[in-house]
């Protein structure tokens, strides 16, 4: 007997509306775009292409954009448009981080807790629905003071925010497939829990992991970006867009616009587009969520 891996109303890929598909492309490009920047900044940096993101220039105040600083100069002296590149750096890494670490805790968790049931699902129950009632950011900014800063500390302060949301999925999907009778056959054959949960039960709960994937990393470029701008970020020598924006605010009013418009359009394209994958893939693995 084989696992069944079924992905319930999932069309072929013409029956969906052209504008979806057309959207999670733009996502898709828009995202890896800015992974590939993220890979290739320290090369463009080594190669002499962009200055130092933390070298302060010898004539620092505001430069508006030209062709020698394509993004200007800030207050502090620094090469907007290096510091730009290496913000992407940054939080790719954090949301990479912060949606893998909680995946990695919430989908067994959930697995677990669905499949046994009794006291060890309704002690997880509880201790996920507690932390899933407190708001996202006063989560993260409070595990922030905590944990203190840097991008290792920064996802996992984030990684517990998200963590219920898996477990919430995963043990909902759990309990309704475990009463299926392919699994029930499997148990009735002697099959273990582990191999249950690993060949009979996995694959068939998962559906919703990769929507939520793609929301979270876009969520979690929001909050470090909060988090940076209450300046509870990463460490002062990782450039990082929130706190960008937090120095550069001042200057605003007084005309120096391209210091909050560069990071700021930054964080706002990659949020743009790791929610456009998300909505696309959440068209796709559940089709019935939307009326045509």
């Amino acid at each position: 007997m084989t696992a069944r891996f079924t992905l319930p109303g999932v069309r072929r890929l013409s029956q969906y509306p052209r504008l979806s598909i057309q959207l999670m492309l733009i996502g898709l490009v828009i995202t890896l775009l800015f992974v590939l920047v993220a890979l290739f900044a320290p090369l463009m940096q080594s190669w002499g292409w962009i200055q130092d993101p933390l070298e302060e220039l010898a004539n620092p105040i505001h430069q508006p954009p030209s062709p020698e600083h394509w993004f200007g100069t800030s207050r502090q002296g620094y090469d907007v448009f290096s510091r730009t590149l290496f913000g992407t750096q940054a939080a790719i890494q954090v949301l990479l981080a912060a949606t893998l670490l909680s995946v990695l805790v919430g989908v067994p968790l959930g697995l677990v807790s669905g499949y046994l049931g009794g006291r060890v699902d309704r002690l997880l129950l509880f201790l996920m629905d507690t932390i899933y009632t407190l708001p996202g950011l006063l989560l993260s900014v409070t595990l922030a003071f905590v944990v203190g800063r840097g991008i290792w500390n920064a996802a996992i302060a984030l990684s517990i925010a998200y963590v219920p949301q898996y477990y919430r999925v995963v043990r909902n999907h759990t309990v309704s497939v475990k009463t299926e009778l392919f699994v029930e056959a499997a148990r009735s054959m002697g099959a273990s829990t582990w191999r249950v949960l690993t060949k009979y039960l996995f694959f068939n709960v998962i559906q919703s992991v990769p929507v939520l994937f793609t929301l979270n990393a876009a969520d979690a470029v929001l909050v470090l970006g909060g988090l940076g701008f209450l300046g509870l970020g990463l460490t002062a020598e990782t450039p990082e867009w929130g706190r960008d924006l937090q120095q550069a605010l001042d200057a605003l009013p007084t005309g120096i616009w391209w210091t909050t418009l560069f990071p700021g359009l930054a964080l706002t394209l990659l949020v743009v587009g790791l929610s456009l994958i998300g909505e696309g893939l959440n068209e796709l693995i559940n089709p019935l969520s939307k009326q045509e």
